[in-house]
């Protein structure tokens, strides 16, 4: 029986008695308990509109490039049209309705492939998610954003938007506070009520924001919907079974996902999620975890695990999975075709295996290279994935174990870090400087990681 069977004739067996599952027994999240399907997918219902989202979401930030890989990777190439046209055209094909891009994405490319790929389909057959990413104080005035907007709609070839986010409220700008910096990005220029009332035009159908950081800023715009100041119809947060209970544990200027999901729960505001493999971080799992996977259900992925963990709750509407390859949009399809909610076992199983991976006290780096260039030339992402690597693969030396193993794993680490990062590009040349802090979305104190890092070095070659 192959993996897409399993899990069919699995999903009347496995009831969703779980924390996670249970949540959402109030408000309008009831009418997204029963989930139904299209093409095999399972869809949520928005109880604001009535929308059949797929719960797999296609994120389109990771697109190809005919050069290999995607546009951080190799930001000259142009975008692999054909290879965008294939995915979306196999995702329509097997369920998945809701594309998710951005003004930022691609290097500023996304949107207009995105509209390129679907305008080829009816346009009833899919959802279109987008956002204001008036990130840059140059481009914080009233008319920029509203031409950020309008050219929105241009690229993507659509005369309205379904899903219309702020986008990472939360954040700040050079020189701003994050309260400043929301003020300056939507209500100091009027562009929130703007929006709305482009909503009210019918040129956006959902209003909603996507958070990162400060939670000040969450806390009061939920206040708002409170006391029907504005109305949020949608909220994106980032929710995987690390960040469940610790995220603020890895950095203090994030929020446990258990805290965002259940206040958005308890006002019906149905959650998209982001991050649900943490940027590929819960795809690649330490030796030791993976082995605990494989023994629990020797035919699921981490990927899976880890995506049935985000889609588990009734008060999520899709989970986001930025794709690169038509190999993990399947298997991805498969996950959610249909979903096998966690049982109660399987839940706290995961947050145990959570427990695990945050001991290892790995850096939550997504190598999404927003913090790139760095003025100094460091490669911090390519530093922060090799030391993550050897957490991953058990070769992080270690004087508690064997001499011999340590000595073994030393040598391995230094050479490998020689290999992988340029001697110029590494942690040692960080000055300190912050440039980079305030463009992380994971909120890293990149600095003092670099630091931290640097200091292991430093270590590991004394005692050579």
């Amino acid at each position: 029986m192959d993996r897409r069977e399993f899990i069919k004739h699995s999903a009347a067996a496995v009831a969703a008695t779980s924390v996670l599952a249970t949540a959402c027994k109030n408000g309008k999240n009831d009418q997204m308990v029963n989930d139904q399907m299209l093409n095999g997918m399972t869809l949520r219902t928005n109880p604001n509109t009535g929308d059949k989202v797929s719960l797999l979401g296609f994120g389109m930030m990771r697109l190809p490039v005919q050069a290999g890989g995607t546009a951080r990777e190799n930001p000259d190439s142009p975008i692999d049209q054909d290879a965008v046209n294939e995915m979306v055209d196999y995702a329509l094909e097997h369920g998945v309705n809701y594309f998710d891009t951005s003004p930022v994405y691609c290097q500023g490319l996304s949107e207009q492939s995105t509209g390129i790929a679907l305008v080829r389909h009816p346009r009833n057959s899919y959802f279109i998610a987008t956002k204001m990413s008036n990130f840059s104080q140059e481009i914080w005035s009233r008319s920029e954003s509203i031409a950020m907007f309008e050219r929105s709609l241009q690229y993507l070839q659509t005369d309205y938007i379904d899903y219309l986010l702020l986008h990472s409220v939360g954040g700040t700008s050079k020189g701003k506070t994050s309260m400043e910096t929301f003020y300056g990005r939507y209500m100091d220029n009027g562009i929130l009520d703007w929006l709305v009332e482009q909503k009210n035009k019918g040129r956006i159908r959902n209003l909603g924001f996507s958070y990162h950081g400060d939670v000040k800023i969450f806390d009061m715009l939920l206040q708002w919907h409170d006391e029907g100041k504005y109305h949020w119809d949608f909220v994106q947060i980032e929710l995987n079974y690390l960040d469940w209970q610790y995220a603020d544990e890895i950095n203090p200027r994030n929020t446990d996902a258990e805290y965002l999901y259940a206040e958005l729960e308890k006002r019906g505001i149905p959650a998209v999620i982001m991050e649900p493999l943490l940027g590929g971080r819960l795809a690649n799992q330490p030796d030791a975890i993976a082995a605990k996977m494989r023994e629990k259900d020797s035919r699921s992925s981490p990927a899976a695990w880890a995506f049935r963990f985000a889609g588990t709750p009734k008060g999520v509407l899709s989970v986001l999975s930025g794709m690169t390859y038509l190999e993990h949009l399947k298997e991805n399809i498969i996950t959610y075709s249909p979903l096998v909610p966690l049982s109660a076992d399987e839940e706290q199983w995961m947050l145990r295996l959570a427990k695990d991976i945050f001991e290892l006290k790995a850096i939550p780096c997504t190598t999404c290279n927003y913090c790139m260039p760095c003025p100094y030339g460091l490669n911090i992402p390519g530093i922060f994935a090799y030391y993550n690597k050897c957490i991953a693969e058990g070769i992080m030396p270690s004087t508690e174990g064997d001499d011999n193993e340590y000595r073994r794993n030393r040598r391995a680490f230094l050479v490998g870090y020689n290999r992988s990062v340029e001697t110029l590009r590494q942690a040692d040349h960080c000055i300190g400087c912050d440039h980079c802090v305030s463009h992380c979305p994971q909120r890293i104190d990149i600095p003092k990681e670099l630091q931290r890092i640097d200091r292991f070095v430093d270590q590991l070659k004394q005692r050579m």
